[in-house]
């Protein structure tokens, strides 16, 4: 559960980990579809132009990332611990392998916790998909979203079924890097796949020619394309 884990903590104070991710979410997606609700911002993120409220890249691929990830934070139990939990690993990682593949966005749950996590995180990949539809992302980068992703999980599942597996990812995550939980592989895909939705949706299909046509510092180009994560760039 999410109570018994701790954010930690870098030598500036800087939070990381996985509690600080889904103590991050769990404030965060609640107040973002609270905004959408109240017709404060465009939703889908992809659908914004850049004159409108948080239309800027950062806040684009930061709120489509937020759009996906919604699906995670309202399985019903809120059992974290399957996601970030070194002892749980193979339990969702086995969960999500049996899953049967879907291309809903409106999903309903089992009651059975690791199976509605991969259900949700499912859901999630779809709804990338479905925005990268939107905002015109080019189709060679929108093939196999599911099926790359299954990959991933498959070569973690190797990770975890090595001897010691356990007490690595511990020391891993209290060094400040990041085995391959199932939260950091659904974080990082979903920020990887939110990042083709903004480059496309604020820049259009191609950044340099679309650079001449919009009034943009070329320096947040040339930051945008090398950043990980929306907070690596600046605020607009």
């Amino acid at each position: 559960m999410l109570k018994a884990l701790k954010p930690s903590e870098g030598p500036k104070g800087v939070r990381f980990g996985p509690a600080a991710i889904l103590e991050d979410l769990s404030e965060r997606v609640p107040r973002y579809l609270n905004d959408v609700d109240q017709g404060k911002l465009i939703y889908p993120a992809c659908r914004r132009a850049l004159s409108d409220a948080n239309g800027d890249v950062r806040s684009v691929w930061d709120d489509t990332r937020l759009e996906a990830m919604r699906y995670v934070m309202v399985v019903p139990g809120h059992e974290f611990d399957l996601l970030s939990g070194s002892a749980r690993q193979i339990e969702m990682i086995d969960a999500y392998l049996f899953q049967r593949a879907h291309a809903e966005t409106v999903i309903d749950f089992t009651g059975t916790a690791s199976a509605d996590f991969a259900i949700a995180i499912l859901a999630g990949l779809n709804w990338l998909t479905h925005c990268a539809h939107l905002a015109s992302v080019p189709p060679a980068q929108q093939m196999g979203t599911i099926r790359n992703f299954r990959k991933i999980i498959t070569v973690a599942q190797k990770w975890w079924l090595t001897e010691g597996a356990t007490e690595r990812c511990d020391q891993l995550i209290a060094n400040g890097q990041q085995p391959p939980l199932m939260l950091y592989l659904v974080w990082s895909e979903y920020t990887r796949l939110a990042k083709q939705v903004a480059a496309a949706a604020v820049f259009g299909s191609s950044i340099n020619r679309s650079a001449k046509l919009v009034s943009l510092p070329e320096d947040l180009i040339s930051r945008f394309e090398t950043a990980k994560d929306p907070n690596d760039l600046p605020d607009l």
